[in-house]
């Protein structure tokens, strides 16, 4: 019995003196073998803080979360208004929640008239899975087209649609009847047809490097689905919230889809997603079955307010109408031998170089120098730059300095 309490008071000292970095590669599950293990203490609009003190400018905001920065005043107010309020109380679309109501009601006011109707859900994930619920329930059609080099969430249906065999290969079988085309390509569109219920992509494709599609190809795209009867469901989940210039990217292209997939930024900093359409079609939900798609935590109230404060920040501050200069200051200042080529639509940038090696050295040098960045998953040659959208133009230089400064 004594060896068995020694042995007990052994273990506990041993974990009283583990530190955060231990407990984190021990105990939380982890995504890959090298992590960055950053321990940030605190965030505050564009400056995350370590545990060690250190400050880091921040050009990823959580990969295009933080567009009115972190913490933003006003989104703690509403928070900290909520929490007083309730928290959880039922399962999504029973209960009258005025953030949920509120939420919607500003979301649509700020879209085209045919996307009228939200559905809250926790994460941009889970806007693809019930999106693509939706197109084949009011279609009654099975084949989905995606392209490659696509991203659209790890969940199983969305995992589907990933453009890239690398990531999708170890968890086969996925759904069926899903149909990847190459994006951009005028050919490629005759492959959508009466068969399709659904085209989802990317208004600008992210994962790949900041591919921009041509206003062109996008106005064919809409027309194909117009012609076949095919839903246009347009994955803004980055592109969203004035990433590009305008709040939502399809606005450059001068189309509207039937599906609209947001998240990320749509919380505030909370956890938050949504797919949104014409009442018409979301009615489908509620009948053959009934609750044809349900949540518990989906529109937690708390995210919804969160949410709501930042978009009405974004849209009275009026940080979307500096996006434009501050993407030409990037441009300005990113220049190097080594950078091969600068991408970007909006505050939204990829940054190439000639391999994944000397990109993660770069990324590395740069996180030691204070200013925070990653890759891209198929573009892992490039560096990526997403930052808060309210990101000051001192802060700009100061990090493509440093950038420039550790690619020599």
């Amino acid at each position: 019995m004594f060896a068995s309490l020694r042995h007990l008071c052994v273990l506990c000292l041993k974990l009283i003196h583990l530190n955060q970095r231990e407990l984190f590669l021990r105990h939380v599950a982890q995504t890959s073998s090298a992590p960055l293990a950053l321990e940030i203490v605190k965030a505050d609009c564009c400056t995350l803080y370590g545990a060690d003190g250190k400050q880091y400018i921040d050009l990823i905001g959580g990969i295009s979360v933080a567009n009115v920065g972190h913490r933003h005043p006003k989104v703690i107010e509403a928070i900290q208004k909520q929490l007083d309020v309730y928290l959880h109380i039922m399962v999504y679309g029973e209960f009258i929640e005025a953030p949920q109501v509120q939420y919607a009601k500003l979301l649509t006011d700020n879209l085209p008239a045919s996307l009228n109707s939200v559905y809250f859900t926790n994460s941009g994930a889970e806007a693809v899975e019930g999106a693509m619920k939706l197109a084949k329930r009011v279609t009654n059609r099975t084949q989905i087209i995606a392209f490659n080099n696509s991203y659209h969430g790890s969940t199983q249906g969305a995992l589907s649609v990933m453009g890239d065999e690398y990531w999708r290969n170890a968890f086969r079988p996925l759904l069926p009847d899903v149909l990847h085309l190459e994006y951009n390509s005028f050919e490629s569109l005759n492959e959508i047809t009466e068969l399709t219920a659904c085209v989802i992509a990317e208004t600008v494709q992210a994962e790949a490097g900041i591919i921009v599609p041509t206003k062109e190809w996008m106005l064919a795209l809409r027309k194909k689905c117009t012609d076949t009867g095919t839903l246009l469901m347009l994955d803004e989940i980055q592109a969203g919230f004035g990433r590009t210039g305008k709040l939502w990217g399809f606005e450059h292209f001068d189309i509207v889809p039937e599906i609209l997939l947001l998240g990320k930024a749509l919380g505030g900093g909370m956890p938050l997603g949504a797919f949104i359409a014409d009442k018409k079609l979301m009615d489908a939900f509620t009948k053959n079955p009934v609750l044809g798609h349900i949540t518990t935590f989906g529109g937690h109230p708390v995210c919804c307010a969160a949410g709501m404060a930042a978009m009405k920040a974004l849209l009275e501050e009026g940080w979307i109408d500096t996006v434009g200069t501050k993407e030409k200051l990037f441009h300005s200042v990113l220049i190097h031998p080594k950078i091969k080529a600068v991408r970007s639509f909006g505050l939204w940038m990829a940054v190439e170089f000639d391999s994944f090696e000397t990109n993660k050295k770069i990324i590395d040098a740069c996180i030691a120098e204070g200013v925070l960045t990653d890759w891209f998953l198929f573009a892992a040659n490039c560096l990526r730059i997403s930052p808060p959208i309210i990101i000051s133009e001192h802060q700009i230089k100061k990090a493509c300095e440093i950038l420039v400064r550790v690619c020599s």
